[in-house]
């Protein structure tokens, strides 16, 4: 019976890590979308935050049935828990996504200009944050957990730095006003993506030592 039970908790690692990376993908779509006003890469975004929903319920599935038909120990209990939140995260990681890219079908102006350079770098900490939030799960890796909660300072800095320059910016052309907010909304939902790849990290930590840490804790 126990090792039933360890093939559908490692069927549940291989469903996360299918999350996960589809997680990488919105992001990499909805970013693609913004720098290069690519259809192709709203379109995509959009397909990938479906497939997002979708594995979703599929694990969550995978997880009642293993509450229901199994008899888990509690470390069993808090791993499929966490998994349960974790999803909840990932699902929203898709949403963020989604919204950026619907930013930018409406953005008709120059995408090099101000705050860009920082959505990029904000886009490739938050991607690497989602990445290895899923691995420290898998692996069960809490110094990996750890890094990503530390990691969530550059994201914080550099959503301050384009709020910065976009108002040092507007001060001098109001009339790129309209470009600032889609700007700024870009990155704060950049920044809400790596806060859900801190809460994935503290989940993981849970599931190891059964106490839930805040970022605060850790930082």
């Amino acid at each position: 019976m126990r090792i039933r039970f360890d093939e559908q908790l490692e069927q549940l690692n291989v469903m996360l890590i299918d999350m996960g990376a589809l997680c990488e993908e919105a992001i990499t779509y909805a970013v693609k979308a913004f720098e290069e006003d690519s259809d192709e890469m709203r379109r995509m975004t959009y397909e990938t935050d479906r497939d997002i929903d979708e594995r979703e319920s599929e694990i969550e599935n995978v997880c009642l049935k293993l509450l229901l038909q199994q008899q888990p120990v509690a470390k069993d209990l808090r791993l499929i828990s966490s998994a349960l939140k974790m999803i909840s995260d990932m699902e929203r990681i898709g949403d963020q996504a989604y919204d950026i890219a619907e930013i930018t079908e409406t953005m008709s102006y120059d995408r090099r200009g101000t705050g860009a350079e920082h959505i990029s770098s904000m886009a490739v900490t938050a991607i690497e944050m989602v990445t290895e939030s899923i691995d420290s799960f898998v692996k069960k890796d809490m110094t990996l957990a750890n890094d990503v909660i530390i990691k969530d300072d550059i994201v914080d800095d550099l959503f301050i730095k384009v709020k910065n320059d976009l108002i040092n910016e507007v001060a001098e052309d109001k009339s790129l006003g309209e470009y600032f907010i889609d700007i700024l909304m870009i990155a704060k939902y950049l920044e809400r993506i790596s806060d859900h790849a801190v809460n994935i990290a503290e989940w993981v930590i849970f599931s190891i030592t059964g106490k839930h840490v805040t970022q605060e804790e850790i930082g």
